[in-house]
């Protein structure tokens, strides 16, 4: 020890490490090299979790080969649960883009692990002659077996929070469906009046769009539940015991509680990121499908005055600096934001997975952090949206009233009844008179007003129906 530095070495020299830091010269190193985003890997805690759950599951998978002495491991793995209950994450500093295919960052836990398990055996952190980072934390393994699978791992966690979000947003749209059930309004096409619908119905159709969301998320990346640990550098196993592969992968499955099992090539399973490029575009069809929810919710609620003005959304603050009394749609609009960031953010993994070459691709950190961020940001969004927006959403029944009333659309529904060119000639004149089709319909008595109103009434406006033809002439010009 010097004052406050304790003296470490690698391959490039000496260097002095703070004697408070958990992390030692490897990771020093890549801290001066790697000064780029200005967040650290500490706020991905799943991946610090993973890593230390591949730690904690490597060591119990030597010790049982006989291979690491039982004090080593049962302290490595009681600093690995440290870890994993959320001790320590302010030790992972290094930034989350960085070269070396994450080398950087399983150095990072091999001596954080290990200065920790250290004092947990009555010794002093930077003493590695009793516990040693890379010969026994990092027994059997290279970053490149290590690093995949705690980010397989990683996503799976993350993803868990991304499905309770989608899902609390899902139930939000889906109350909203129930109150707006039996209010009518107009459906659009291509921005213009097409037939009658209820507001339920256009609230339940965002809720189904999140529910084919949730069940792809949680059926889909199956890819991820396979991993290459034990295929050390490039897949083929060396410095490995022939059994540690299979029982280092059951005992992470213990410990992460995950149905995880051994690729059966390794090799290929250490080079290929496909898992990757599976979830992301998962993650990038959640963003397309919540970005157009979020157009609709504008949409509807354009104006107050000038616009559909169909439903309110809740205001949140206000919206400009310069007119008094406007109010922003702010909330489906981060949303938005979010949905083009994670568009972009697949657009990053899909050009790193790509760029792999020969037996590693090197880029997995930037896949990492776009995966990430994507995950956090997507269910932060979905909360948001959900307990800001869509629970405080009300209907403007007087608007919907009268646009239903007003819409010539209505002449769809008189179709089957009196036939299309009598419903053409009735919307044409409606519109160019300004009137509504029940005026037109009765003024020339192509139907009763009863027969009219059974033909109108809710149920036969946003359902199928059985219809008996009447098929009048149309009226003359």
């Amino acid at each position: 020890m010097e004052n406050n530095y304790r003296i470490e070495s690698d391959l490039l020299g000496d260097r002095k490490v703070p004697v408070e830091a958990y992390y030692g010269v490897h990771t020093l190193r890549a801290m001066e090299n790697f000064r780029i985003t200005g967040t650290t890997i500490a706020s991905h805690p799943e991946l610090i979790k993973a890593m230390a759950a591949v730690k904690q599951a490597a060591a119990r998978a030597n010790a049982q080969l006989g291979l690491l002495p039982q004090e080593k491991c049962d302290a490595i793995v009681a600093a690995c649960e440290e870890i994993r209950a959320g001790a320590l994450h302010d030790q992972f500093v290094l930034d989350v883009l960085q070269g070396g295919a994450g080398t950087s960052t399983n150095m990072n836990a091999n001596e954080v692990i290990c200065n920790r398990a250290l004092e947990l055996m009555g010794h002093q952190r930077g003493e590695y002659q009793y516990l040693h980072p890379n010969e026994d934390v990092n027994m059997a393994q290279s970053t490149n077996d290590v690093y995949p699978t705690a980010l397989h791992v990683a996503v799976l966690m993350a993803l868990e929070n991304l499905i309770d979000g989608m899902e609390h947003l899902r139930v939000a749209f889906q109350a909203k469906a129930e109150e707006f059930a039996d209010v009518l309004k107009i459906g659009r096409t291509q921005l213009q009046d097409a037939v009658p619908m209820t507001l339920g119905q256009e609230f339940a159709t965002f809720a189904r769009m999140l529910q084919e969301v949730v069940v792809h998320l949680r059926t889909q990346p199956l890819l991820l539940t396979e991993i290459n640990l034990g295929g050390t550098a490039i897949g083929t196993g060396i410095t490995a015991h022939p059994d540690y592969a299979a029982l280092s992968c059951a005992a992470l499955a213990e410990v992460t509680g995950m149905q995880l099992h051994t690729a059966p090539d390794l090799i290929e399973a250490t080079q290929d990121c496909d898992g990757f490029v599976q979830v992301s575009g998962l993650l990038r069809r959640s963003a397309v499908k919540l970005s157009k929810i979020c157009n609709d919710l504008r949409l509807l609620s354009s104006g107050p005055r000038a616009g559909m003005g169909e439903i309110n959304l809740p205001p949140m603050q206000a919206g400009s600096s310069i007119m008094p009394g406007k109010v922003n749609p702010v909330i489906p609009e981060v949303v938005n934001q979010i949905a083009f960031e994670v568009i972009g953010n697949d657009l990053t993994v899909t050009l790193a997975a790509e760029a792999g070459q020969l037996q590693l691709n090197a880029f997995e950190p930037v896949m990492a952090d776009s995966l990430f961020r994507s995950i956090r940001h997507l269910a932060n969004g979905c909360r948001t949206l959900a307990d800001l927006c869509v629970k405080g959403i009300t209907a403007n029944h007087d608007v919907l009233h009268r646009n239903v009333e007003q819409s010539i659309s209505l002449a769809t529904a008189l179709n089957p009844l009196i036939g299309y060119k009598a419903a053409t000639a009735v919307a044409a004149e409606a519109y160019a008179r300004g009137e509504t089709v029940r005026e037109v319909v009765l003024r020339h008595g192509l139907m009763s007003e009863t027969e009219l109103d059974d033909a109108l009434r809710y149920d036969a406006l946003t359902q199928p129906r059985i219809y008996a033809k009447h098929h009048a002439l149309a009226p003359e010009a």
